[in-house]
């Protein structure tokens, strides 16, 4: 007689994931540093990098809160350019041979020169970490005239320098370094400012003036809190008087505002409004904060990301603007970097994407009828890094942009009625994605001769790297003031983060052989300040 089995009590299912896996890629430990595996993910339309160290455990945070958008964005990724000169060679891979290394993917749309490490603030966020600090380090003029040369040895004719620090203009050869810098070439020279001395110092912004150089000024927002809780001070009267001050010298204007969650991400419309209507800007960039550096404690899964600017724009001034408005940048990673420009006249703000669509362009994978080649590369340009308010190059690119349009009598004259708002959410430890860094081309030039992306100086450790060297006291690996680690964290003496030493350990991961590392001859497991090379020059024929 044969015995039917009983049903089992329960019968398991499968089930799906709550996710979409879309890539597998190579990221950083926030901690250590390390180089580890990365992967993408996409859930409840957005997008997420997960990553796990074997020393550190695993971390996620929030890269784009709009996956359309993410994903809308492919399309527009333009090939990138070579330099004509790099400056290290390739040992241990990305992002520890920086740079630039023959693996990078793109040249140097803008350089950066730090000339010092110094400020006369001391602001709650500072992804350099700056301040009123004794052991910092400050150029000298031959040092930048080396660094310089570098620059224009990788790219013939460079497009963009920004002198940065610290605050550039407390450096006591300032007016010197510009001068320098024009006798270089160099098309467009950016100085990056609080704007302090520039608020009541007229005769230095007179000659700023008659340098014609292009001021990118630190400009979050209105309300005092926003300014105590970023700047750590209430700067808006200063403010005021250096826009002033510019204006009556005939210099352009970037407002340039950090954006932190439920800081100031009410004031991104009211920032646009202001800046219209003043006679000296020209253009806005609004940089969620980047989490490197000094910063205030942060969610890693709900930071502001380039798409939620974009929406911010669109619902505090839907009068002037919509989300289609902003298009990627195709000459760095196009989930990177995003720009909406608009010809102003009065009150009526009216977006280039109106009168012509970008997209039928600078598609680079699906157009299949070949775009009009001077358009596209004048849309090229004006969609770039290198893009700069107010000068004769983005003129003739928009003119021929807008080649054959009827526009309206009013905004015929380019030259005056143009302007450009950029969104750039720059990466940082818990954010970064080597796929998007291998095509950067925003670079900082360091004193020895190397042209580092941006986003890796201030995430991988070169920042912590070049401070030492220069300076020569030690300088501990930075960690983000991130929510999950709180308890790991202690305050450097700058402000900043870094792990505890009271048995926290120094955060410096293995490079090999204590069971942590793997052992697979790539660069998993290494890190810029505990096993990579840091970047060789290559030898010299």
């Amino acid at each position: 007689m044969i015995t039917e089995p009983s049903p089992p009590a329960s019968v398991r299912k499968k089930v799906d994931r709550d996710e979409v896996f879309v890539e597998f890629t190579k990221s950083i430990c926030p901690v250590c540093k390390a180089v580890i595996d990365a992967q993408v993910n996409v859930r409840d339309d957005k997008v997420y990098l997960r990553k796990r160290c074997r020393e550190h455990g695993e971390f996620e945070a929030l890269v784009y809160g709009d996956a359309t958008m993410y994903f809308d964005s492919v399309r527009f990724n333009k090939p990138g350019t070579i330099p004509l000169e790099f400056q290290t060679e390739v040992v241990d891979g990305c992002p520890l041979d920086c740079g630039l290394c023959p693996e990078h993917k793109q040249h140097a749309c803008l350089g950066i020169i730090e000339v010092n490490t110094n400020c006369n603030l001391d602001c709650p966020i500072c992804f350099a970490d700056s301040g009123h600090q004794p052991d910092g380090y400050s150029l000298s003029l031959e040092q930048v005239d080396r660094m310089l040369d570098v620059f224009v040895a990788s790219e013939g004719e460079a497009e963009v320098i920004m002198l940065s620090g610290g605050e550039p203009t407390i450096h006591p050869q300032i007016i010197e370094i510009i001068e320098l810098c024009k006798t270089k070439r160099i098309k467009t020279v950016n100085l990056n400012t609080n704007g302090i001395r520039m608020a009541s110092d007229v005769d230095f912004v007179n000659r700023l003036g008659e340098l014609k150089v292009n001021v990118y000024l630190q400009f979050d927002g209105f309300k005092v809190g926003t300014h105590r809780a970023i700047r750590g001070k209430d700067l808006r009267e200063r403010k005021r008087r250096a826009l002033d001050n510019c204006a009556n010298a005939g210099l352009t204007v970037t407002l340039v505002a950090a954006v932190e969650r439920g800081m100031n991400e009410d004031e991104v419309g009211d920032i646009i409004r202001y800046g219209i209507e003043h006679p000296a800007v020209r253009s806005i960039a609004f940089q969620p904060v980047t989490h490197s550096g000094r910063h205030v404690e942060f969610d890693p899964m709900t930071r502001l990301t380039n798409s939620d600017i974009i929406h911010l724009v669109a619902e505090q001034l839907p009068e002037w603007f919509r989300t289609d408005d902003f298009f990627p940048v195709p000459c760095c990673f196009p989930t990177c970097r995003s720009i909406s420009y608009c010809l102003v006249d009065g009150g009526n703000v009216l977006p280039i994407t109106r009168m012509v669509n970008p997209e039928d362009y600078l598609d680079y994978v699906t157009n299949r009828v070949m775009p009009d080649m001077q358009v596209r590369t004048a849309l090229e340009k004006l969609y770039s890094a290198s893009a700069m308010p107010g000068t004769a190059q983005m003129t003739d690119q928009l003119e021929c942009a807008t080649c054959g349009i009827d526009l309206p009598e009013a905004l015929r004259d380019l030259a005056s009625k143009a302007f450009m708002i950029v969104i750039q959410d720059f990466q940082d430890p818990y954010t970064l994605n080597v796929k998007q860094l291998m095509k950067c081309c925003v670079e900082e030039i360091t004193p020895d001769g190397r042209m580092i992306p941006f986003c890796a100086y201030n995430s991988v450790g070169y920042r912590e790297q070049v401070r030492e060297q220069m300076s020569g006291v030690g300088i501990p690996t930075l960690v983000p003031n991130a929510q999950p680690l709180q308890a790991m964290l202690e305050v450097t003496r700058y402000g900043s983060k870094t792990v505890r030493t009271d048995g926290g350990g120094n955060g410096d991961a293995p490079a090999d052989g204590s069971g942590h590392a793997p052992r697979d001859g790539t660069n998993t497991g290494k890190g810029l300040r505990s096993g990579g090379s840091g970047g060789v020059p290559p030898q010299r024929q």
